[in-house]
């Protein structure tokens, strides 16, 4: 990683339009800056059932290397507008990033992680080149891991109804992520739950999880197809403790786009850029900034 620096730069929220003018919300970093507007900017956008805060440290690492960056609460997810008719879809989390490209009317590195990743193809396959410039992909592969998928749907499904307290969320976090270090306090899933009635929630809708027709698993050739059709260079990350993309996984992927770069973090699973930070945060830099 650069060891040049420029000063600390404070994010702040932003709001976009995405399809059916639902309403978006962002965190942004080194709005109007004359450093930042030479390079493209990094919209990062987060996996089912997070949000933008899911990218607070990485953002900050890349917002002090003097980048625009941009943090992005998908549909249905942290603090964006839910669909009303519960369409969570592939195409229209794309439709969405399509909307915010525009919007932004500059270069763009997308860095996604796995819904977000998935998202990122088809958005840099549709946007074009000189729109997306570069494409990260966290821990996803289109042939992912159905078992892994599944395990993250159930540990959704399992807590659709809450927890009594914080404390029982952060034994459930711990249960589902064995490999990371729990954390002496729970206040940080404040970022990621809502209290009401006397319950704290996932700040995510539930009806994300109903409709078996968005899971992406079943677009399998159309989103592989997009990646192939891509000219930009792709970094794809893998968290070495993965059940979601495995070994097989990167090599079909690498021999189907074999122009991207691969990077295996050895401390790390699904949840790469919060298991080693520091490790997944220096890959990232020295490729947005290369």
């Amino acid at each position: 990683m650069s060891t040049a620096k420029s000063e600390h730069s404070e994010s702040r929220t932003v709001t976009f339009q995405g399809v059916d003018d639902l309403t978006l919300v962002g965190d942004e970093w080194n709005a109007g800056s004359a450093e930042a507007a030479a390079r493209p900017t990094v919209l990062m956008l987060h996996g089912g059932g997070q949000n933008r805060f899911s990218w607070k440290n990485t953002g900050q690492i890349l917002a002090d290397q003097g980048l625009h960056v941009v943090a992005l609460d998908s549909r249905g997810h942290g603090d964006s507008d839910r669909s009303p008719t519960a369409n969570y879809s592939i195409e229209a989390l794309c439709g969405d990033v399509l909307h915010v490209l525009h919007q932004l009317n500059r270069p763009v590195v997308l860095i996604g992680a796995s819904m977000g990743g998935l998202t990122g193809i088809l958005a840099a396959r549709d946007a074009g080149p000189e729109l997306v410039t570069k494409l990260v992909l966290v821990d996803v592969v289109p042939r992912f891991e159905k078992s892994g998928s599944a395990r993250i749907r159930d540990f959704m499904f399992n807590h659709v109804h809450g927890f009594d307290s914080l404390e029982q969320a952060a034994e459930a976090v711990a249960a589902y992520l064995p490999h990371r270090t729990k954390p002496r306090s729970p206040e940080g899933l404040k970022k990621n739950l809502r209290h009401r009635d006397g319950r704290w929630y996932w700040h995510w809708d539930p009806a994300f999880l109903t409709k078996p027709e968005d899971d992406p698993f079943i677009r399998v050739e159309k989103l592989e197809q997009a990646a192939i059709d891509l000219t930009i260079p792709i970094l794809l990350i893998r968290g070495k403790l993965s059940d979601v993309v495995s070994a097989e996984g990167v090599q079909d992927f690498l021999e189907k786009v074999p122009a991207a770069e691969f990077v295996e973090l050895s401390d790390a699973g699904h949840t790469a850029a919060g298991d080693d930070n520091d490790a997944f945060s220096q890959v990232v830099v020295d490729f947005v900034t290369r």
